[in-house]
């Protein structure tokens, strides 16, 4: 089990292990100091949604208290700046890769590609990504008005800045691909409806859900810091 060590490396946690005392890299979860170096941990998908997307599909899910008996506010962001596309990264003394502004988020799935990585200014034009990555097809959903986590809870500091989840759309022998039509997650193929938890919850594929695909939402300078030829997917590749 993890801790945090205090120290950062290209602006990104370290942390450390309490049963062997080796460092770990956040974004990459590889140990980069002690016994375990070079290790890897093995990502899981955990993906970021609004509440109402996971109460919506969730109705009895459990939601983490803010009681933890600690006196920290949970409403300020510990770091300022980072929902600012001009923004600069606390404490990032390496070069700023110039394809993207520091703080553009992205989709990053390393776990079936290393580096490749999907803008978020990519929705804004492509709201659905039907995409194959090496041998792996996937379908990234978007939801833009998920707020950032940076800005506090019921407050008015909070800036919009979407969410995403990636699926494997091959479901039952066929593969899925999907559109959005009047705000609805559709597939063409049977027309069934599904949520951002990848659900389908009307329509013939009705009960049946998709696997998930693990990846995370990074910011572009860390990205392209751990990742320096990224293969970045923009409205351009999918001729937009």
């Amino acid at each position: 089990d993890f801790g945090t060590s205090g120290n950062l490396r290209k602006s990104d946690l370290i942390m450390w292990d309490r049963q062997i005392d080796s460092w770990w890299q956040q974004l990459t979860g590889e140990a980069i100091v002690g016994e375990m170096t070079g290790t890897k941990l093995t990502t899981i998908p955990a993906p970021m949604v609004s509440w109402i997307d996971y109460k919506d599909a969730t109705p009895d899910g459990q939601l983490l208290s803010r009681e933890t008996g600690f006196s920290r506010d949970y409403n300020r962001a510990p770091y300022g700046g980072y929902d600012d596309l001009g923004g600069a990264p606390f404490l990032f003394a390496g070069q700023i890769d110039s394809k993207l502004p520091a703080m553009e988020r992205v989709v990053g799935m390393d776990s079936i590609s290393s580096g490749v990585a999907y803008p978020f200014s990519l929705f804004q034009s492509v709201p659905i990504v039907n995409d194959t990555v090496g041998d792996q097809d996937i379908v990234i959903f978007y939801a833009p008005e998920t707020d950032s986590g940076f800005g506090g809870f019921n407050t008015d500091e909070a800036r919009v800045i979407g969410s995403t989840v990636v699926y494997d759309p091959n479901l039952n022998g066929q593969k899925l691909t999907f559109k959005l039509e009047s705000d609805n997650i559709v597939d063409e193929q049977a027309g069934s409806f599904w949520n951002m938890l990848g659900e389908a919850f009307d329509g013939e594929l009705a009960g049946e859900k998709l696997d998930p695909i693990a990846h995370a939402n990074h910011f572009w300078f860390a990205w392209a810091a751990f990742f320096p030829e990224p293969d970045l997917r923009t409205a351009e590749s999918f001729g937009s």
